[in-house]
C-alpha cells in the first residue's frame, strides 16, 4: 500500500500558537480533497457496559455519559482525493496529515480511566504539554465551523468504530452535553459531517473475508502498514483508517460501491 515514489508522511502538529495558520492551510485545501479520515484520542470510558443491553439507544446513554463526563486529547485528520493522494502543500516533497494536541483534559483533576492514560502515555502523548500548550476546544470547533470541512456536502468522513470520536466532535461544536436522545444525536451528525460518513467497523460485516479486530489487526488482514507514527496517536490512525478504508473499498465494494453503507456508525446501527 506504500508507494515508494511518493514523499514521505509527515504529522503536523497542531497547538495553540498554530491553530490559525493549520486552519487557514486546511480550509485553502478541503475543496481539492474532499475525503476527510479522522480519528480520537480520549480518556477511556468511566461509565461501563451492562452486557446484557447491547442495543444502540441503551449503547448511545452509555456514550453520551461518558463523552458529558471527559475531555477530549487529540484530534486526528487526514485530508485525501479520491485517488488516495495526501496534500504536499506546494512543496512537491513530502505529504502532510494533521494532530490537534487539546488542552481541556487535566489528568491530576478530571475523571479518567487510569489504564488509558497509561496507554496513551506509552504511545507519546505528553498531558502535561497539551495542558500548557494545547488547542482549546472552543476556538478549535469556531475555526472548524468556519473551515469547509463540516457543513459540506462535498466532504466524505471515513472513520474506524467512531461513536465516541464523533460524540466528542458533536459535544465541542454545540459546547453543549450530546443531545438526549440517539435521534437527535444522529440529526446532529448529519447536519454537521453530511450523509457520506463511513464507518470502517461497520462496513467490515459486509466485506467477503471475515475481518474482525481493532484498526491494526484489520489493517494487518488487509496488508496495510503504518506509515507514520504509533497506535493511540490520532494522526497516525487517521491516515492508517483511511487506507484500510481505500483497501477494503477496492477489494470488496468495487462492483456496489461503499455509499450504501454511509451513515451508520458501528453499535448505533439505526437504519
Amino acid at each position: 500500500m506504500i508507494n515508494p515514489d511518493l514523499g514521505s508522511v509527515v504529522v503536523r502538529e497542531v497547538w495553540a500558537d498554530n491553530l490559525e495558520s493549520e486552519f487557514e492551510l486546511i480550509s485553502g485545501i478541503v475543496e481539492d480533497f474532499p475525503f476527510v479520515s479522522m480519528d480520537t484520542e480520549f480518556p477511556g470510558v468511566i461509565h461501563k457496559a451492562d452486557l446484557r443491553r447491547l442495543n444502540p439507544n441503551y449503547l448511545y446513554k452509555l456514550l453520551k455519559s461518558n463523552v458529558d463526563a471527559l475531555s477530549l486529547i487529540q484530534v486526528g485528520l487526514t485530508l485525501s482525493d479520491a485517488d488516495g493522494n495526501l496534500p504536499d502543500l506546494g512543496g512537491g516533497g513530502s505529504r502532510f496529515i494533521w494532530e490537534f494536541n487539546f488542552r481541556d483534559f487535566d489528568v491530576d483533576r478530571d475523571p479518567h480511566a487510569p489504564d488509558s492514560i497509561d496507554l496513551l502515555r506509552r504511545h507519546g502523548i505528553d498531558f502535561e504539554r497539551n495542558r500548557s500548550e494545547g488547542v482549546e476546544s472552543e476556538r478549535f470547533a469556531e475555526l472548524m465551523m468556519s473551515s469547509g470541512l463540516i457543513c459540506n456536502e462535498s466532504v466524505s468522513w471515513v472513520t474506524f468504530h467512531s461513536a465516541y470520536d464523533f460524540g466528542y466532535l458533536v459535544k465541542i461544536l454545540t459546547r453543549r452535553e450530546l443531545p438526549g436522545s440517539l435521534g437527535e444525536f444522529l440529526r446532529l451528525l448529519r447536519a454537521f459531517f453530511g450523509e457520506r460518513v463511513y464507518d470502517v467497523k461497520h462496513m467490515m460485516r459486509f466485506c467477503e473475508r471475515r475481518l474482525f479486530g481493532g484498526l491494526d489487526r484489520v489493517a494487518r488482514s488487509l496488508e496495510v502498514n503504518r506509515e507514520v507514527g504509533k497506535c493511540h496517536q490520532a494522526g497516525s490512525d487517521s491516515l492508517l483508517t483511511w487506507q484500510a478504508f481505500r483497501r477494503m473499498r477496492d477489494l470488496y465494494f468495487v462492483k456496489d460501491g461503499p455509499e450504501k453503507h454511509a451513515g451508520v456508525l458501528y453499535g448505533l446501527e439505526v437504519f
